[in-house]
């Protein structure tokens, strides 16, 4: 294989286990299953077929044929995955700005990856286990601490909405949150050796956001590193909560900023844990992706349960393996548990909200 040829851990898609592989030149990636992932894995210039072959057959139970060679070494090839292999031609540039003023996006930095890696510079020190651990336990504390006041926050919140100019300034402070979410996965990226492809504003008109692409996480070896740059966004926006806490709980019990601060504290809250929902497209969701190593958790739980539907469960039985079976099944049951949770919750506060 040519030099920096990335290939991802195994991820359970469907009924397959399968493989990712990136081409370090033009950036695409494809799939491949785990026999040719075996193979691919070993091509380090020092082994041929007659090295190969015999440690395939160890592993599968049958004999790698020459036929089977050549074609996967044609396909890499072509590909120009193979070292002296042509190169690609490299993926166009993406455009600046794409969509209308209803819906679109706008890179806003040239160089996303530089401007995430003099970040992480910075941020460094600060990022070691020794600062975060604490700063993480502080987070849950202040969120058992806001669940047990969560009357006290609705009512904070009621008192928001009837001052509408401190409500401007909690949505301004809220939407620099967002902001620095999204820094926050580029420099978590940019901590475990990812890269970080383009930072820039989204629209969905009257609404815009910040984004930030990481580029080749999905590669890193382990999931720890990929577990942490999908929760980086909510560990951030936690942690800009924690000085409001601080106030709201030494502010006297008659302070005029005392429900204030608890209707940002509401909202503040709930925008971060919302993240982690495991729902796409959330961070919650990349998340229970990551840890159980599996690929499009949502659309392969819907062709699983669907083809359950119309065929039967003898029908999927004979097409998914056990662990996709249980896997697909319990996320569907889950994704339905949230989605009433999400509904009956939001009823509950816009009535309290509204009621007074």
């Amino acid at each position: 294989m040519r030099g920096g040829v990335l290939l991802s851990p195994p991820l359970l898609r469907g009924p397959r286990t399968v493989h990712l592989v990136r081409n370090p030149v033009s950036g695409a990636a494809f799939e491949v299953g785990t026999k040719e992932h075996f193979v691919i894995s070993r091509l380090d210039g020092t082994r041929n077929f007659d090295d190969i072959g015999p440690e395939y057959a160890a592993r599968f139970g049958r004999r790698l044929t020459v036929e089977n060679w050549h074609r996967l070494l044609g396909l890499l090839g072509a590909r120009g995955l193979l070292d002296g292999a042509p190169d690609p031609p490299p993926a166009p540039p993406a455009p600046p700005r794409t969509g209308t003023l209803w819906r679109g996006t706008r890179r806003m930095v040239a160089d996303a990856d530089a401007t995430t890696a003099r970040l992480h510079r910075l941020l460094r020190p600060l990022l070691h286990p020794a600062v975060q651990l604490p700063l993480l336990a502080a987070e849950a504390a202040m969120v058992v601490v806001l669940a047990v006041h969560a009357g006290e926050l609705l009512g904070g919140a009621a008192e928001l909405v009837r001052q509408p100019a401190v409500l401007v300034a909690v949505a301004l402070l809220l939407w620099l949150s967002i902001t620095l979410h999204e820094l926050g996965h580029g420099v978590a990226a940019q901590h475990y050796g990812g890269s970080v492809a383009e930072i820039g504003l989204r629209w969905r008109f009257p609404v815009a956001i910040m984004y930030c692409t990481v580029d080749n996480y999905l590669f890193l070896p382990g999931r720890r590193a990929k577990l942490v740059i999908a929760g980086a966004g909510a560990h951030v926006n936690l942690l800009l909560l924690l000085p409001f806490a601080v106030w709201w709980a030494l502010a006297p019990e008659d302070g005029t900023e005392r429900p204030l601060l608890a209707g940002l504290l509401l909202l503040g809250g709930v925008q971060a844990l919302s993240n982690i929902v495991p729902i796409p497209p959330l961070d919650g969701y990349r998340m229970l992706g990551h840890a159980l190593g599996a690929a499009q958790l949502a659309p392969e739980t819907r062709a699983y349960l669907t083809l359950r539907r119309r065929e039967g469960r003898a029908a999927a039985t004979t097409a998914y393996p056990r662990r996709a079976r249980v896997l697909y099944t319990a996320y569907g049951a889950v994704w339905a548990a949230l989605v009433c949770l999400a509904v009956g919750g939001t009823c509950a506060a816009a009535a309290v909200l509204v009621l007074g």
